[in-house]
């Protein structure tokens, strides 16, 4: 008799459960809502560096050093590659010794120079500063001036000149030289690669021994620290942005650490170029992303406002009221008993509060769990209870 009491309690508790439904949180309850603000439009891009170059060759040579691998970063001004020069600085010895000649050739012609202004080979004037030696002062000029065969002054005047043209070759000489030497020494510059700013190595061409010829890329640097998008945007966005102004983007990997934000991350407007592509009627436009929120060369949407387009009129909803049974979106519907009903949507573009708009299959003033959990089906409850 007692089995049998049991058995009609327990009955009683199941079917209890199975008419009395607990009530749904406020929280968990999402009424759709009509879409405010300007139309968006989702444009994709590449996450580039603030800063890239390619350092290439400057003159022919064996690769000599390199200085790591992809990732490796460095310092502003450490030397990145740098080319076999042994040629180079043979001729530079060269021409130090030629530059040597050259001085003494200059120190020689001072020489002279002094030499024909103190004790010239003509004499300048009675009273003048030249000894000239006894058969010059005695028989021969006495000779010459008495015939008026020399002009003792046109003489001197002649000497010095031509010393001091003598100088002046010489001084030129080293002054070409010298020239000759700056080129020199530029041309080994040329044969090292130096880091232009702090960043790391992105890709490298060559390796040690590799003969390089002058423009061959040696290897791509770049500043990862601060990163672009870098976007081709249609021309009949370009008007609704200006520098510095804040929109939204999705980044389709986050860097390694990041934490995943499903409203995106906010991107300034750094750069609209001025003139668009004639071909292809799009205006590149670049974006400052966040420190750490992604890596180079990954993809990433922006939410650029469409000024030309209609006021939005599609509702809103929160992305975590989505489930999606294989590829089609839907969400849970509760009816005028509170019953949640999955019901197939048609998803658009987010919002920069971190909703999406639905194209179709809701109204606003609908119901609609927020976030539903693994239990919740069509015609069950949330502690999975049939509601039939």
């Amino acid at each position: 008799m007692g089995n049998i009491i049991k058995r009609v309690l327990l009955s009683t508790a199941a079917l209890v459960a199975l008419v009395s439904v607990p009530a749904l949180a406020v929280e968990d309850v999402y009424v759709v809502k009509q879409a405010e603000g300007l139309p968006t439009v989702s444009v994709g891009g590449t996450v580039i560096p603030y800063k890239e170059v390619t350092l290439a060759a400057q003159l022919p040579g064996r690769v000599k050093f390199l200085a790591g691998i992809e990732g490796d970063a460095f310092k502003e001004g450490d030397l990145l590659v740098s080319l076999d020069a042994s040629e180079l600085l043979a001729k530079r010895q060269a021409l130090i010794a030629q530059i040597a000649t050259a001085d003494a050739q200059i120190r020689n012609a001072g020489v002279q120079f002094n030499r024909e202004l103190y004790s010239p080979r003509a004499r300048t004037s009675p009273g003048g500063m030249g000894v000239p030696n006894l058969f010059d002062q005695f028989f021969t000029r006495p000779m010459e001036d008495f015939i008026g065969d020399r002009d003792q002054r046109a003489e001197l005047s002649a000497d010095l000149f031509a010393s001091s043209t003598q100088m002046q070759e010489a001084h030129n000489a080293m002054m070409q030289l010298q020239a000759e030497l700056q080129a020199l020494d530029s041309r080994l510059r040329d044969a090292r690669a130096i880091s232009p700013f702090n960043g790391i190595i992105v890709r490298k061409f060559v390796e040690v021994g590799d003969t390089v010829q002058p423009g061959q890329p040696l290897l791509n640097y770049a500043d990862i620290e601060f990163l672009q998008v870098e976007i081709d945007i249609p021309a009949r966005l370009r008007p609704g942005l200006r520098e510095g102004m804040m929109l939204r983007a999705e980044l389709d990997v986050p860097a390694q650490g990041a934490v995943a934000d499903d409203s995106g991350v906010p991107v300034r407007v750094a750069q609209i170029f001025p003139m668009a592509d004639p071909q292809r009627h799009t205006v590149k436009v670049k974006f400052d992303l966040p420190q750490g929120v992604s890596e180079p060369g990954m993809y990433a949407k922006v939410l650029v406002p469409d000024f030309n387009a209609p006021a939005r009129l599609n509702p809103v909803i929160p992305r975590s009221a989505i489930r999606y049974n294989g590829s089609l979106p839907g969400v849970y519907v509760l009816d005028n008993e509170g019953n949640p009903q999955l019901r197939l949507i048609r998803v658009g573009e987010p919002t920069p509060q971190g909703g999406v708009t639905v194209l179709s299959g809701l109204r606003a003033g609908e119901r609609i769990l927020t976030d539903p959990g693994p239990g919740i089906a069509t015609g069950w409850s949330r502690d999975g209870a049939s509601r039939r």
